[in-house]
């Protein structure tokens, strides 16, 4: 066996490409394992109807980079915005095949360093630290760092009596000719049980998809996993009463008869109701999880969410073996139906920032920010620039923020780009007092329905804000000592000469003069008074919020 490498990855698909980016303009020696002869080979098959879910917006009326990618949810990032996916699509939901040549070339554009066809069959830890991935040829290669990014590639199999005589998602005929006046039960109400669903509704006469939970829109909870309304067409159908239905409750078994399945389910808001209903088919698709068979006993990962996903911290480090993270879709188990981990969007920062976390914390390479005199113009420069353009903190909101850190001492405040929320307050206070200040992206809690938000757009409400936007806050020691709303805005930006080109007026004001009144000013007043606080500060109350009554 050859000398470890720094870096071991696992899986060269988005993330591992994404990863193998920076690796390969790093001073490191790395590997990237996969089993393919090709990167981004899931895409070759799923999505099942070929027809992504991941936004492609190629027209905008911005034309910096950085903010374009706020709605190009499948470009990989570079340094200079230089491999844009929208080369290779135009179409809103883009095509997979486009997708998949997209990772090749950026692959081979980079020229980022794959071993192919090493399907990794065990992962163990020695004695030392190092880890080892062997082949089932028995080919051995070492890391001494380990980054799992493999994805979610084996198919979730409900406990259900009878499951076994399903068909699986991951083959079942999507030709709607096979559906011919048959009854068919979809179990799974996530995007690929409404995807088949859509693709069988001209034929089979009667559809059903059933799970315990009710449908969740993704444009109500904000959450990009959610049922998408272009697979959505059977919920019209549902509540204008043409038979098909999204059935709330309990798979509580499925008995094949002869040539029909006969399922009983028990309904969740039914009294406790139980019924056996009789269909031609049953479908399974009920999502995926992350296969942990490969590692052996000196790092076999804790699992999480019925063993779907890898238990990981603050860094995506796993939260029994040293040195083992995790990247891509697996990170999600960290803002779990929240922001964006779980797609390329998203975790293309969480592999920009875990690559500057580990850099620094094996190889003492900084974190990147800039450093510049305590001075109020300065805070309110810098961070208006970052959230009238950033894309990390747009896509990734609660959970990656910006993070200002004063050094009073010296009159001076340091930036640092895109660092997760947690990771933020685990740093350790080292000199007795740590002050902080967290620049992220929210949404406000809003119960009713999100067409019809009751808005107060006054830089004094801003705190009320349902829309996505900025929050400033500033901590003690992990302690929230005060916080400031930006005021929310259509466009997504917070200051003066935006860089749309269109002149706008609100409430008969122009756009400059709204900015300034509405985002600039208060943000302003709010650095001043707490530069202004000992380091301490003055702790936010509850009763501090003026009322709405």
């Amino acid at each position: 066996m050859s000398e470890p490498v720094d870096y071991l990855v696992i899986g060269a698909g988005p993330a591992g490409l994404q990863l193998g980016y920076f690796l390969a303009r790093s001073e490191r020696t790395y590997a990237i394992l996969e089993r393919e002869d090709r990167p981004g080979s899931f895409f070759e098959k799923y999505p099942r109807d070929r027809e992504l879910i991941s936004f492609n917006k190629v027209h905008s009326i911005y034309d910096d980079p950085e903010i374009l990618l706020r709605w190009d949810w499948n470009s990989l990032l570079t340094d200079d915005y230089s491999f844009p996916f929208k080369e290779y699509s135009k179409q809103l939901y883009p095509h997979a095949d486009d997708l998949v040549r997209y990772l090749r070339d950026f692959a081979r554009h980079f020229e980022i360093d794959i071993t192919y066809g090493f399907d990794v069959s065990r992962v163990s830890r020695r004695k030392d630290g190092v880890f080892v991935a062997t082949d089932a040829d028995g080919r051995e290669i070492a890391g001494k760092i380990l980054i799992v990014a493999t994805g979610l590639d084996n198919a979730y199999i409900p406990p259900i009596p009878g499951i076994e005589h399903c068909e699986g998602y991951e083959d079942v005929s999507y030709d709607p000719e096979d559906y011919v006046g048959q009854r068919v039960l979809v179990i799974g109400k996530g995007n690929s049980g409404f995807e088949f669903a859509d693709q069988i509704l001209d034929t089979a006469s009667i559809v059903h998809l059933a799970s315990p939970q009710p449908v969740t829109m993704a444009w109500k909870t904000r959450f990009a996993g959610n049922l998408r309304a272009n697979n959505s067409r059977l919920l019209d159908m549902y509540q204008l009463k043409l038979l098909n239905g999204a059935l709330d409750c309990e798979v509580v078994s499925i008995e094949k008869h002869e040539d029909v399945y006969h399922v009983t389910v028990s309904y969740v808001h039914a009294d406790g109701e139980e019924e056996t209903l009789v269909f031609d088919r049953v479908i399974r698709a009920a999502g995926f999880r992350f296969n942990p068979s490969i590692f052996d006993e000196s790092c076999k990962p804790v699992m999480r969410l019925h063993g779907r996903l890898p238990d990981m911290g603050p860094k995506w480090q796993s939260t029994n073996t040293p040195n083992l993270y995790f990247a891509g879709t697996l990170t999600q188990i960290r803002d779990f139906r929240v922001s964006a981990s779980a797609f390329i969007d998203g975790f293309r920062y969480n592999c920009r920032t875990l690559f500057h976390i580990l850099e620094e914390e094996h190889f003492g390479v900084r974190i990147p920010h800039v450093t510049h005199p305590l001075r109020t113009e300065e805070l309110v420069r810098l961070v208006t620039d970052r959230v009238c353009r950033s894309s990390a903190l747009w896509t990734q909101f609660k959970f990656l923020c910006d993070a200002i850190v004063f050094d009073r001492d010296n009159q001076t405040f340091s930036y640092f780009y895109e660092l997760p929320v947690d990771y933020m307050h685990t740093i350790p206070d080292q000199e007795g007092r740590f002050e902080y200040y967290l620049v992220s992206f929210e949404w406000g809690e809003w119960d009713g329905d999100v067409f019809e938000v009751e808005r107060h757009p006054r830089a004094e409400t801003a705190y009320t804000n349902v829309f996505l936007h900025p929050i400033v806050r500033r901590f003690n020691r992990g302690v929230l000592v005060a916080e400031h709303h930006i005021l929310e805005d259509l466009f997504g930006t917070y200051s003066a000469a935006g860089e749309s080109g269109i002149v706008l007026k609100r409430g008969g004001r122009e756009i400059d003069r709204y900015h300034r009144e509405e985002h600039h000013e208060p943000l302003t007043k709010f650095f001043d008074e707490q530069l202004a606080l000992p380091p301490g500060g003055a702790y936010l109350r509850e009763s501090e919020h003026p009322s709405m009554e």
